[in-house]
């Protein structure tokens, strides 16, 4: 598997034409006054119709951190993951959010809650076979643009890729590419927590998140990302805190990005598990709960999904069900655990909107 930086950055250029041209009543926002336009690179034309016959394997599980209790598990970062590793390192692909500014500096902003990490953290999140993580959260910025460009760079010193946040617009909002087995996948990470969102998102020139509120890079990017994937997938952080079915404004978005060729859509945030199912031709998980966690929470449910994807499509997922143990190690149940969870999700499955299976 391979992640070249200079794809990613012919892919940060691809959407900047894209989002320029997607509004004529709004320049794009994405580059300093008097820089003249970037041409679109060589290598932007749309994959074929046909994407490739592999069949791969993806694993996406919810919120990471490593503060309070999950901080000690750093010691051995072989291990921080627990039994659930195994399947993370046996996906082709496999995701999670990282829910904490990875810094030492920086100033704690007006919220209430702030987390923060060591540079460990990524030593960890790499043994335990995780290949990106999305920081288009509500926690990435706890300690400011401070906060923020040490988790970039970190990240960068580290070999961590990283997807939903940048030193500006074009970089916050560029797919992270990779091919697997010939497959290309483009992933997208977006944020749609309302908590200081004016102060955290991007500009041409101020480092922030992606932000899922500005419907309109939200959907270009995605519309740039279909340009160059025979796989997209958004990554979402979104919901109502302890609130098992999606709101309003996850449903509105979903169908947006759907609309605009997203193939997955995946989400975290609401520390509870939320349903999963189809919207249109898209597969939505709408809420992976907690994995590791640093303290009490919502609830103690958590998971891993596992997706195989054939001919660009969901073939088949499955949701492996678990719980946040006392050191917040994420652990699988069996037993009465286990239909206590699954029950919930049962019920949770009921208000999603969504249907079984894809649209023919």
């Amino acid at each position: 598997m391979t992640t070249p930086r200079a794809a990613r950055l012919a892919l940060a250029l691809t959407l900047v034409a894209a989002l320029a041209a997607c509004s004529a009543e709004e320049p794009a926002v994405w580059q300093p006054a008097g820089t003249p336009p970037v041409p679109a690179p060589a290598d932007s034309a749309a994959p074929s119709s046909a994407p490739p016959a592999e069949e791969i394997t993806l694993a996406f599980a919810g919120d990471v951190h490593f503060t309070g209790r999950t901080l000690p598990l750093l010691k051995n970062p072989d291990t921080a993951f627990g039994p659930y590793a195994e399947q993370l390192r046996a996906a082709d692909f496999a995701m999670v959010n990282l829910e904490t500014a990875v810094t030492d500096r920086g100033t704690p902003q007006p919220k209430e809650f702030h987390f923060r990490a060591p540079t460990t953290a990524y030593a960890a999140i790499q043994a335990a076979g995780i290949d990106l993580v999305s920081i288009a959260n509500n926690h990435t910025l706890d300690y400011g643009q401070v906060g923020l460009l040490d988790t970039l760079d970190s990240a960068k010193t580290a070999g961590m890729p990283i997807v939903g946040a940048g030193h500006n617009t074009t970089e916050a909002y560029a797919p992270h590419l990779v091919t697997v087995k010939g497959v290309r996948l483009a992933v997208i990470g977006l944020s749609q927590v309302h908590e200081l969102k004016e102060q955290w998102k991007p500009t041409a020139t101020r480092p922030g998140i992606a932000m899922a509120f500005d419907r309109k890079l939200s959907v270009a990017a995605v519309k740039a990302a279909r340009a160059q994937a025979d796989v997209v997938i958004a990554f979402m952080h979104w919901g109502t805190e302890g609130q098992g079915c999606p709101n309003g404004d996850q449903k509105s978005i979903a169908k947006a990005l759907s609309d605009a060729g997203a193939d997955l859509i995946i989400g975290t945030h609401a520390h509870v598990l939320l349903a999963d199912g189809f919207l249109g031709g898209a597969y939505v998980h709408y809420g992976l709960g907690n994995f590791l966690w640093y303290s009490t929470s919502k609830s103690t449910d958590t998971g891993l999904l596992t997706v195989t994807i054939k001919d660009g499509k969901v073939k088949t997922r499955q949701f492996t069900p678990g719980v946040v143990a006392n050191n917040g190690q994420p652990k699988p149940v069996t037993g009465a655990a286990l239909k206590a969870v699954q029950g919930r999700l049962d019920q949770a499955a009921r208000c999603t909107g969504l249907a079984k299976n894809p649209a023919a």
